[in-house]
């Protein structure tokens, strides 16, 4: 008989970029197991249609993680909503195509993805403490990647951006654990996101095939672990592990979500 325990009962999560990729396979799977989910997106229209999909278990607030002001928003409105954050989770983020060197790298393109990407989850850590930390428990993640682990394997912008993901959450997890809140991250390999696909697309490297099926063939072929291809759901289950009291003494991890690539890499 499967296990039809709801992992999630009773929680109240906030998913930055939940309207797509591996923020949408969270918020489906939060709900599932009893969370009630603020999504928290630029994208408006995918972002709407989601939670109208989920009503009532998720809600839509139009939220650029970039922007300090969006971020206190929202977690304001999941206290309006539900009166707590038990969860945030610090998904969103960007990336870019890095062509040539480091000399001719554009400052302002780097500027850009550590906005969203590392001044993103700042924000998130610090106002999900704001309410917390009266709380005394609560627990923050954020997706960081294996270029948090290795180098070169992406632009200079986005390796900094996440490596300093990982270090964000160490310091959090330093600071915050004397109020009962736990702050961990977690490493994806390469998932077919939307995201994903348009940088294979944009890129110089040649891979047949077209879209989704495109980036996953690529990445098992680069990939460690063979007869498996990396889903968002994967991510979803390990970051719902990291937010459900199975994990309830893991704090300054890097949960490393790569089939062992980063191990031979």
């Amino acid at each position: 008989m499967a296990c039809t325990q709801r992992r999630l009962e009773g929680k109240v999560a906030i998913i930055t970029g939940g309207a797509s990729g591996i923020g949408e396979a969270s918020v489906r799977l939060f709900t599932k197991h009893g969370a009630k989910v603020i999504i928290a997106d630029i994208s408006d229209e995918a972002g709407e249609k989601l939670a109208e999909s989920l009503s009532p278990s998720a809600t839509f607030i139009h939220c650029d993680v970039s922007k300090e002001s969006d971020v206190s928003a929202a977690v304001d409105s999941a206290m309006q909503k539900h009166g707590r954050v038990d969860i945030m989770f610090n998904n969103a983020g960007t990336a870019d195509v890095q062509k040539g060197s480091v000399a001719e790298y554009d400052a302002k393109q780097f500027e850009n993805v550590m906005n969203v990407n590392a001044k993103g989850v700042l924000h998130g850590m610090k106002h999900a403490a704001r309410v917390m930390i009266p709380a005394k428990k609560g627990c923050i993640i954020s997706t960081a990647s294996v270029s948090a682990v290795l180098g070169g394997g992406m632009s200079y912008a986005y390796t900094a951006s996440k490596h300093a993901i990982v270090g964000l959450s160490k310091s959090g997890a330093a600071e915050l654990g004397k109020f009962g809140i736990r702050v961990n991250c977690v490493s994806p390999s390469i998932v077919a996101t939307h995201m994903a696909v348009k940088l294979m697309e944009e890129n110089t490297c040649s891979v047949e095939g077209e879209g989704r099926a495109m980036v996953e063939e690529w990445a098992n072929s680069v990939g460690n672990l063979k007869g498996v291809t990396l889903k968002e759901d994967d991510i979803a289950q390990a970051a719902m592990y990291l937010a459900s009291d199975e994990a309830k003494y893991v704090s300054g991890l890097n949960l490393v979500v790569d089939g062992g690539f980063t191990v031979v890499g």
